[in-house]
C-alpha cells in the first residue's frame, strides 16, 4: 500500500510544483512506482513539466464522472520509467469533492509505492479535498514572511482535518539573499515561523528549474536534483542528516 503525501503552500509562486515533480522523478530513483495527482484545477501544470501534455485525453474529472476507467487518465513520464501523473481538470469548476478524493486515491495506491498529491496554494476546499486521502503533508515556502504567514495558515487547516504529520522544503533558497533581505536572523526562525520540522532546503537552480519548463525530467548533477534526492531518502525513511 502506498504513502501518500500532499505537497502544498500558503501562497503561489513557492516552486511547489517543480518541487512536487522533482521529488517523483527522485523517489523513482530509488527504486519506486510513483504517481502524481495533479489536483491545481485551472492551473495543472504537472503534465507539462513531465512531458505529457500533448497525449492528453482524460484528466481526473473525467474518472470521476464515469467517462473513462483510472487506467485511461494515468499517463506514464515518457522519460522517467515508473513515474506517471493523472492531470488535474482544467476548468476549475470541475474540481473534485474531498470525499471523492479519498474514494480514488485508496483504490490507486494500491498500485504505487508513493502517491504525491500537488495541491493548490493557499486554503479552500481544493486544498483540503488534496489533502484528504494524505498519510502526510510537505509544505513548500520560500523565505519571505507573506509566503510563511501563508504556509501557517495551511498547517493549521491540514491540522484540522486530521493530518498531524506535516513537515517543510524552503525552496530556492540563496543564503545572500536571505541574509539581505533580513527577516528573518536565521533559519530556525523560519522554521519556527513556519511552524512545522524541516524535511530540507531545495537550493535556487535555474538550471533544475528549465528542465522542468521544457517537460524534461529534473535529474543530472545539479544543487536542486542533489537536495531532492536526499528529501526523497527521508520520504522513504532513510536518516539522512539535514543540511543547514
Amino acid at each position: 500500500m502506498g504513502k501518500v503525501t500532499v505537497i502544498t503552500s500558503g501562497k503561489g509562486g513557492t516552486g511547489k510544483s517543480t518541487v512536487t515533480a522533482g521529488l517523483g522523478a527522485a523517489l523513482v530513483r530509488r527504486g519506486n512506482r510513483v504517481l502524481i495527482i495533479d489536483c491545481d484545477a485551472g492551473m495543472r501544470g504537472i503534465d507539462l513539466m513531465l512531458g505529457v501534455s500533448g497525449e492528453l485525453v482524460f484528466d481526473i474529472a473525467d474518472i470521476v464522472s464515469g467517462n473513462c476507467p483510472p487506467a485511461s487518465a494515468i499517463y506514464p513520464c515518457k522519460t522517467v520509467a515508473e513515474l506517471f501523473v493523472l492531470p488535474a481538470p482544467s476548468d476549475v469548476r470541475d474540481e473534485i469533492s474531498p470525499y471523492i478524493m479519498k474514494q480514488l486515491v485508496g483504490v490507486l495506491k494500491k498500485y504505487y509505492d508513493h502517491i504525491l498529491i500537488d495541491c493548490p496554494a493557499g486554503i479552500g476546499i481544493g486544498t483540503e479535498a488534496a489533502a484528504t486521502p494524505a498519510d502526510r503533508a510537505v509544505l513548500v515556502a520560500n523565505t519571505e514572511p507573506l509566503t510563511l504567514r501563508g504556509c501557517d495558515k495551511v498547517r493549521q487547516m491540514l491540522y484540522d482535518i486530521g493530518i498531524k504529520n506535516c513537515r517543510l522544503i524552503i525552496n530556492r533558497f540563496v543564503e545572500r539573499n536571505f541574509r539581505k533581505l533580513g527577516a528573518f536572523t536565521d533559519l530556525d526562525e523560519v522554521i519556527d515561523k513556519a511552524g512545522a520540522r524541516l524535511l530540507g532546503i531545495v537550493p535556487e537552480d535555474n538550471a533544475a528549474v528549465s528542465r522542468a519548463q521544457k517537460g524534461l525530467p529534473i535529474e543530472g548533477k545539479f544543487k536542486a536534483v542533489y537536495a531532492l534526492d536526499r528529501i526523497a531518502a527521508r520520504l522513504d525513511g532513510v536518516d539522512v542528516p539535514l543540511d543547514l
